[in-house]
């Protein structure tokens, strides 16, 4: 047996925000990534409160500004895929540089015509575009104006925004994601929500205005084209207990229910489940619903369920625990199984193979993993030559468990995009020096460097994956 269909999508994902650079060109607007600081402490001063949206450069840099100005690269960067032998680029469109304050009715044509030729570079080398709609790049204007996604207005500019991507682009691009990484939210995420100091209950009504946008992208898209696959996108941690006590298993249910299902169950199964349910009742909150909401949302369900999977997660029901998993994103305690990135990330191949099983035997529809991979310190040689054997074995390792997931568990799974195929800004810390791509760009973390591509021992070794589907890894 083969250990991937034929028509499988190796390629690899970026994000508009970390890498296009051109902040200011081409008549885009401001997005909240262009007014988030970099550094280590990027998501602590975010979430101060008295963080301010307005760009202070005496005080913080802004590497967002630059990324890899794969604004004026991207040829020879798409050029760097094909000869990868990528299949498919999973990428993203600036809001801001379609509609630069979000909430106009006409459309910023210099932006369109950009991703026009975005696309046709891709097409040339019959690399399959995969769009997410909304990453972590909301124009700043409707942070400022509305508060952003807790304020119901915002569906009504995203199906603005949609109607004008679907309306463009839709006898070229096939496959598209709406929000990326949607279930952060839950943490009251700035980059997912676009809102400061939300409550609880303002976290979810957001996300409520998110199912209802998601589920309007489908009902549209289809009726523009019914060939378009439309998809979900999340975040996935394979949670475990610290033991067999039964109270520490609860506690593993318990997390991973809200951080690993909620999402989907709503854009997949149609429903708002009822544990979160209870979960509101518990809570006192109560969502602001208009009449349709639900029966939108029961009647346009995604296409296919992507995800992004980094890190597992384990959990114990004592309160007292300190031996805490500084890294991982979602808290939980350190597996003393597992080894850590440089970044604290708790790496577990065989947990991608236990949620790939988990995830489709929970919906039955397509899966697409759309972000995966090592973020690590590389270290060029004076000739840049980059040795990245930890990232090759990194990711080796992820794609034999996912062909066991495909060959023994009989999964579906259809596309693998590793996260920062080309190395870019960290969303989490804004640094460049946290490099996850097979192809090194010459910045650092002050943007200092003449921004040449090289490629890494990882590049030659992908490709041979690609070549092979999946046999020669």
């Amino acid at each position: 047996m083969k250990k991937f269909p034929d028509n499988f999508l190796w390629g690899g994902a970026t994000a508009a925000n970390q890498m296009e650079g051109g902040y200011n060109l081409g008549g885009k607007g401001l997005t909240i990534a262009d007014i988030s600081p970099g550094g280590k402490n990027r998501k602590k001063i975010l979430s101060n409160q008295e963080f301010s949206l307005e760009m202070d450069k005496s005080k913080y840099t802004y590497p967002n500004h630059q990324g890899i100005d794969f604004y004026h690269h991207y040829k020879e960067d798409i050029a760097l895929f094909a000869e990868m032998g990528f299949k498919a680029y999973r990428m993203s469109i600036s809001w801001a540089r379609i509609f630069p304050e979000g909430d106009e009715s006409t459309p910023n044509e210099e932006g369109l015509v950009f991703y026009d030729n975005v696309i046709a570079e891709l097409l040339k080398y019959d690399i399959e575009p995969v769009i997410t709609i909304s990453h972590y790049e909301t124009p700043l204007n409707l942070v400022k104006k509305y508060n952003g996604w807790t304020n119901r207005a915002l569906i009504g500019f995203f199906e603005t925004y949609v109607r004008v991507l679907f309306g463009r682009y839709q006898d070229r691009v096939k496959y598209w994601m709406t929000f990326n990484e949607i279930n952060t939210g839950l943490f009251g995420s700035f980059f997912t929500l676009a809102a400061q100091n939300t409550t609880e209950a303002e976290n979810f009504q957001a996300m409520h205005h998110q199912f209802v946008a998601s589920s309007l992208a489908v009902k549209i898209g289809h009726e523009i084209n019914k060939d378009l696959q439309i998809g979900c996108m999340s975040i996935y941690a394979t949670a475990y207990a610290i033991d067999s006590l039964p109270e520490n298993g609860l506690a593993r249910l318990e997390k991973s229910r809200m951080l690993n299902y909620f999402c989907n169950d709503v854009q997949i199964r149609g429903a708002y489940p009822n544990y979160a349910k209870k979960y509101f009742a518990a809570k006192g909150i109560e969502l602001a619903m208009e009449p349709g909401d639900l029966e939108l949302i029961s009647k346009y369900r995604v296409d296919y369920l992507a995800f992004s999977y980094y890190m597992s997660t384990t959990h114990t029901a004592d309160p007292t625990a300190v031996n805490m998993a500084e890294g991982n994103f979602f808290g939980g305690i350190k597996n003393p199984f597992l080894a850590a990135s440089e970044w604290g990330w708790e790496v577990d191949p065989i947990g991608l193979r236990i949620g790939l099983t988990d995830l489709y035997e929970r919906y039955g529809i397509p899966l697409f993993i759309a972000e995966n991979g090592l973020g690590a310190i590389d270290k060029p040689d004076k000739n840049f030559v980059i040795e990245d054997d930890y990232r090759i074995d990194y990711l080796q390792k992820h794609i034999e468990q996912m062909a066991d997931a495909i060959q023994i568990d009989g999964v579906e799974l259809f596309g693998y995009t590793p996260w920062g195929c080309i190395d870019l800004v960290s969303a989490s810390t804004g640094e460049m020096s946290k490099r996850y791509g097979f192809i090194y760009v010459d910045l650092d973390d002050d943007g200092v460097g003449d921004c040449k591509r090289y490629k890494k021992k990882s590049f030659a070794w992908y490709r041979d994956v690609i070549a092979s589907n999946g046999e020669n890894i």
